[in-house]
């Protein structure tokens, strides 16, 4: 069916194409970084000038939202277009099962299939040149190899380097966190392929854990006015500069091959923040968490030409819509049946609002970062939090509401004075859980509250993530 579809993807390119050469495409993906932590949403503290540059030049998102609020899910739906819920991939690969819990998670997904299509399957299908340098995260471990199923390789990418976090005892001076290493590939990647059209993708590390950086770096933070306030915190600070130091040698050597007018350049970020280790307000927690603080995220889009300069959205947006967005771009319009994301080609013209009012998320999972599992919708200003421990066992509350526009930090449930529209919502949020297959928990046999918050570590198939 993949195959077949990439041909389909192939045939129907308009014809056009090969008389006039399309604009590249370069998506930039941090790793944990939140919604405050870049200038352009305000931060005085972080420094982040590239980034900004491209949201200055660009569309800003102001309602962007991850799929998920931990990595493997959301990159996995921006690669395919399809829900994590749909795919089953709904926690980090491969997730920790915490066997005694009151509620038993459902069956892990090892990987992304290789049936599914990509970005870069669709794009390499087009005559792009595709790259991929850093984390990937989708297979069933990070044990990279050339020619392992699983891998960038065999999803679409012609050019790979393959990254992972550093330990916690690594060298914090010897570029950590590979954000030298891929920013070095990337620009020999466009050096390359500079006279051909190109698909680059550059996922990073930062700020996920551990954090290591230069301590010079770090102490230049340290002494900044209010480095000791909740939203700031210096290590992240000094990780963040070198990255976007790292963006702007790939903006600035796209300018070298005068590419920059012809490029679409998107950054975003996979999930929120960790809020153990910086605060996310105006946004209530963090990473594994379906509050404000683990989905809401970054995004902008630099597309000269097309896109006007210095505008910004507040539609609905979520990382499964960059697959069809892309493909929308391109021409492509064969999509999989079972796309979930809708094109935000209508936004990046000028169109003020997206045929789209609800977003919904699915976290059946208990995470050593998080708060509870929960699935969650948002609806215009409202957004319902179901927490699975009391619709599935009846331990505690069973929903949460929260009005965004007067509360963005949710701190006011307003579910006791809302139970219709609680009633609407959830049932709402479970014919959606229904209409993507996606999988429940289930109360858990061998519940033991003793024991409840034990999950494997990493030498027994655990993962710090």
């Amino acid at each position: 069916m993949r195959d077949l579809w990439l041909l389909l993807a192939l045939f129907i390119w308009p014809l056009h194409a090969a008389a006039e050469r399309p604009p590249n495409l370069v998506f930039i993906v941090a790793d944990d970084l939140a919604w405050n932590q870049v200038g352009y949403h305000g931060s005085d503290f972080y420094e982040t000038p590239n980034i900004d540059a491209i949201a200055r030049a660009g569309m800003q998102f102001s309602n962007a939202y991850s799929a998920n609020p931990v990595c493997s899910p959301t990159r996995a739906s921006l690669m395919t277009g399809k829900n994590p819920a749909r795919l089953g991939i709904t926690d980090y690969i491969p997730g920790s099962p915490y066997p005694y819990a009151r509620l038993r998670r459902p069956s892990a997904v090892p990987g992304l299939p290789l049936e599914e299509v990509t970005i870069a399957d669709m794009m390499r299908a087009l005559g792009f040149a595709t790259g991929h340098f850093g984390k990937w995260h989708l297979n069933i471990d990070k044990h990279y190899a050339p020619g392992r199923p699983g891998d960038p390789a065999s999803q679409g990418f012609d050019d790979v380097l393959t990254t992972v976090k550093p330990e916690y005892e690594a060298d914090p001076s010897a570029d950590a966190h590979n954000a030298l290493a891929i920013t070095e590939r990337s620009l020999a990647f466009i050096d390359a392929n500079n006279d051909r059209p190109f698909f680059l993708y550059v996922p990073h590390h930062t700020v996920h854990r551990p954090l290591l950086e230069n301590s010079e770096l770090i102490a230049k933070y340290q002494a900044k006015p209010n480095a000791d306030y909740p939203i700031n915190n210096p290590v992240m600070g000094a990780m963040i500069e070198t990255m976007d130091i790292g963006i702007g040698r790939i903006l600035d050597r796209l300018q070298a091959h005068a590419l920059s007018e012809r490029t679409i350049v998107i950054f975003y970020s996979d999930n929120g923040g960790f809020e153990q280790l910086q605060s996310q307000a105006p946004f209530r927690g963090g990473k594994a968490m379906l509050w404000e603080g683990g989905l809401r995220v970054p995004l902008a889009v630099k597309w000269p030409g097309v896109v006007e300069a210095g505008t910004s959205s507040d539609a609905l947006v979520t990382s499964d819509d960059f697959f069809p967005t892309i493909a929308d771009i391109f021409g492509v319009d064969s999509l999989p049946a079972d796309i979930d994301g809708l094109s935000l080609l209508p936004l990046l013209n000028g169109a003020r609002h997206l045929d789209r009012t609800t977003l919904f998320f699915h976290y059946p999972h208990y995470h050593h970062l998080g708060y509870a599992p929960a699935g969650a919708m948002r609806t215009g200003d409202y957004k319902l939090i179901e927490w699975f421990e009391g619709a599935i066992a009846g331990v505690g509350q069973a929903a949460s509401l929260f009005d965004l526009r007067r509360d963005p930090g949710e701190t006011h449930d307003i579910a006791g004075a809302n139970p219709e529209l609680v009633l609407q919502m959830r049932a709402r949020l479970a014919a959606w859980r229904q209409e993507v297959g996606a999988s429940e928990m289930t109360i858990n046999p061998d519940f033991d509250p003793e024991r409840a918050d034990w999950r494997f570590s990493h030498e027994h198939g655990g993962d710090s993530r």
